[in-house]
């Protein structure tokens, strides 16, 4: 076991991963010499060479392609988009194109293709560098979706994803590099996709995050003496862990789910609807979904802060569904009638 910085978890597993097996490759702007925009590729150019570490022209579109490409002839590349925001110039090479490889070629092309990109809000990169937009990704079949929580979870899920036959997007979290935890490498630091860790357990209420809402749910639970939650981190989106929530829910009686992304199409709208569908009836309140509002992320540091579900907001969302056992209106709506 390692303490390592999640931008050093990033490097841990491509390393590990290119050192397994020799078609894996990666493929980025700046990911060379550079060591990447957020230091997370670094030093890889100096051990791997320029074969397997390769710098791109600024066109997501053509690199994209390539990597989509290489996949269907049976490599395994990591692309790196340095923002979320820039896959939409080449949304087509994934979702039209490398999501469906397989079913259309019954099987005898698949994409094991890796996209990792930087991603979410925090940092004041304003309303064009800082969203999840994991809902460009979860209505398209053949696509998984994961989203890092810890240098562990990185380095364990980004190497699960790479071993994967199928396209799948990490999307990390820009506020999480610089993090620091204990890492477990090697084969036994491998986290399958589609599985769920509880990191907390409680009696209270579910709190199901994901990404950097993760750290935000788990400071709301410890500054709070008068409910115990029960905290999972989803770790992936598609396939996400039906069977550890409604587990968890069975036994708190609420479920709350803490979002990053806005209100309107996050991914807690469909955690709700089928934990509810399969437990109508045993619940002692209606789900609680806690996210930002439906606006772009702004860009000064007060405002972004405030658009943000904080520690003190999570606490008194949770507080008030339990009290009143009515899930309270958001911050930007006031007080329901």
């Amino acid at each position: 076991m390692t303490v390592m910085r999640t931008r050093q978890a990033v490097i841990a597993a491509l390393s590990d991963e290119m050192e397994f097996d020799s078609s894996v490759f990666l493929m980025g702007e700046d990911i060379g010499l550079g060591g990447g925009p957020f230091k997370a590729t670094e030093g890889l150019f100096v051990k791997f060479g320029p074969p397997r570490v390769i710098d791109t022209p600024i066109s997501e579109m053509a690199f994209l392609g390539a990597g989509v490409g290489a996949a269907a002839m049976g490599m395994r590349p990591v692309v790196e988009m340095m923002f979320i925001e820039f896959i939409g110039v080449a949304l087509d090479q994934l979702t039209t194109q490398a999501a469906f490889f397989r079913y259309l070629s019954r099987g005898a092309y698949p994409v094991p293709l890796t996209i990792r990109a930087s991603a979410g809000a925090g940092l004041g990169f304003g309303c064009q560098h800082s969203q999840l937009l994991d809902q460009w990704f979860r209505g398209n079949s053949g696509i998984s979706v994961v989203v890092p929580s810890s240098p562990q979870s990185m380095y364990g899920l980004l190497r699960s994803a790479i071993r994967t036959n199928d396209p799948v997007v990490v999307l990390e979290h820009k506020a999480l590099y610089g993090e620091r935890g204990d890492v477990v490498t090697g084969e036994a630091g491998i986290i399958p996709i589609g599985k769920a860790a509880v990191l907390k357990e409680g009696s209270d209420v579910t709190i199901v995050s994901i990404g950097r809402s993760v750290l935000t749910s788990l400071a709301a639970a410890a500054a709070q003496s008068s409910w115990s939650a029960e905290i999972i981190d989803l770790q992936t989106l598609v396939p996400w862990d039906f069977e550890t929530v409604v587990k968890s829910v069975k036994k708190t009686g609420r479920l709350v789910v803490i979002e990053e992304g806005s209100l309107s199409g996050g991914w807690g709208s469909e955690v709700c609807t089928k934990v509810v569908s399969h437990l109508w009836g045993q619940m002692t309140t209606p789900p609680l979904r806690i996210t930002s509002p439906d606006a772009p992320i702004p860009y000064a540091q007060n405002l972004e802060e405030r658009y943000l579900p904080s520690v003190d907001y999570i606490g008194s969302q949770i507080q008030e569904l339990i009290s009143t056992g009515k899930c309270p209106a958001p911050w930007w709506e006031g007080a329901r009638k």
